[in-house]
């Protein structure tokens, strides 16, 4: 139940100032609508408006960057576990600009949410960008990554570009990389080793499931998109849920473009795999999602299965209609890609996702390898995980 990829694409432009205004007039009356001890939100407007007339932008308050950031949660309309949105840990870290200190909030972001397997949704909020004044980004999908995953071959590229020796071993966790605002090359980052959980996968029924060597990581926290609450843009701003089990057994290790592992588990299962119509796929799915709910359950890390998620997200749905708001609703994401109609989700309709709507986590554009500072992914220190894990790397020449 992670914090799903919303659809949105974040523009290109910088927006003007009567943009800014617009959107921060629009969110103060959203937070003070939903938060009646705030008052009249007269006076907090003229506040803003005359901060954005001075300097084309506007600085949030605690209470109001809290209120955006979880509110963004509840507007994600790819996102099954909104029911737990009010429940977001907001770290605010706006103070936070430069690489070095970036890299250690992000470590202290993993051991935060992964509160010893038992999941904490956390969001850490770094600086904003400022009118001629980009903040620093994060570089890549996660936090946490592994290297031979297909999905991470332009993160690889990169890191590889900017000096990284790693990438020969298998679940290995690649670094992390930091855009500094000012333009210059990413830098490069271990993740300490205390810093990511990680879950071998077993299978409750046959011992030699082991064998296969599976592994993942405890918290998906999300980090290629942007926060925007109110005409502010907060470009590093990682967040996680925690996992359902389909995320991993279905997607990650069994899509053909991922890890591919269904044929190895049909293989060790004995399916007949000579024609589709035995459903090869479709038992060893099964048996690949029974071990990851049953290593995550025995490991004692936090982890959603499709049913129960399901029958959550429709609480989440009824309570939210209480409320008179709207359940921005991607169908093709919310459905488990497991048994979908044996899922409670599955049939009904729901409100249309609005790329328009805010607070919202906003994708930036994918990352090249290059050292071009757009959007990209981490470097490092040689060994998998670097003799000094969390330490500054050098950043190639």
């Amino acid at each position: 139940m992670r914090i799903s990829d919303p659809p949105a694409v974040a523009a290109h432009r910088a927006p003007g100032r009567d943009d800014v205004l617009d959107a921060a007039v629009d969110f103060v009356r959203q937070f003070t609508a939903e938060n009646p001890r705030a008052g009249d939100p007269a006076h907090r407007i003229a506040e803003v408006t005359a901060e954005i007339e001075r300097y084309g932008t506007y600085e949030h308050t605690p209470a109001e960057l809290t209120f955006g950031a979880r509110v963004a949660w509840r507007n994600a309309a790819r996102c099954i576990g909104r029911l737990y949105w009010n429940n977001l840990i907001v770290r605010d870290l706006r103070h936070v600009e430069d690489p070095d200190g970036i890299a250690e909030e992000c470590f202290e972001h993993l051991r935060v949410a992964t509160n010893g397997g038992r999941i904490r949704p956390v969001i850490s909020v770094f600086a904003p960008n400022r009118p001629g004044r980009p903040a620093a980004t994060l570089l890549g999908e996660q936090l946490v990554r592994y290297a031979d995953d297909p999905r991470s071959a332009q993160r690889v590229a990169l890191a590889q570009e900017l000096g990284w020796k790693g990438g020969e071993t298998p679940f290995e966790v690649l670094p992390l990389l930091v855009q500094p605002g000012s333009g210059r090359a990413p830098e490069f980052y271990e993740i300490p080793e205390d810093a990511v959980l990680e879950v071998p996968l077993e299978h409750p029924r046959h011992p030699g499931f082991a064998a296969l060597g599976l592994r993942w990581y405890a918290v998906p926290a999300v980090s290629d998109m942007s926060l925007e609450i109110g005409g502010v843009t907060y470009p590093a701003a990682p967040f996680n849920g925690w996992y359902m089990g389909t995320e991993i057994g279905s997607r990650n290790l069994a899509d053909a473009d991922r890890y591919d592992r269904l044929p190895a588990v049909a293989e060790l299962f004995g399916l007949d795999t000579a024609n589709d119509r035995t459903l090869w796929r479709d038992r060893a799915l099964v048996e690949l999602n029974l071990a990851v709910l049953h290593s995550y359950e025995q490991a004692g890390v936090t982890m959603a299965d499709h049913h129960t998620e399901s029958t959550r997200f429709l609480a989440h749905v009824e309570r939210e209609g209480r409320h008179g708001r709207p359940v921005p609703t991607d169908w093709s994401w919310i459905v488990p890609p497991l048994s979908g109609s044996a899922t409670a989700v599955f049939h009904r309709y729901y409100d249309p996702p609005d790329p328009d709507q805010r607070p919202a986590f906003v994708h930036r554009a994918p990352a090249s390898p290059s050292g071009c500072p757009r959007h990209a992914q981490p470097p490092s220190v040689p060994g998998p995980r670097g003799p000094r894990a969390g330490a500054r790397a050098r950043r190639s020449p």
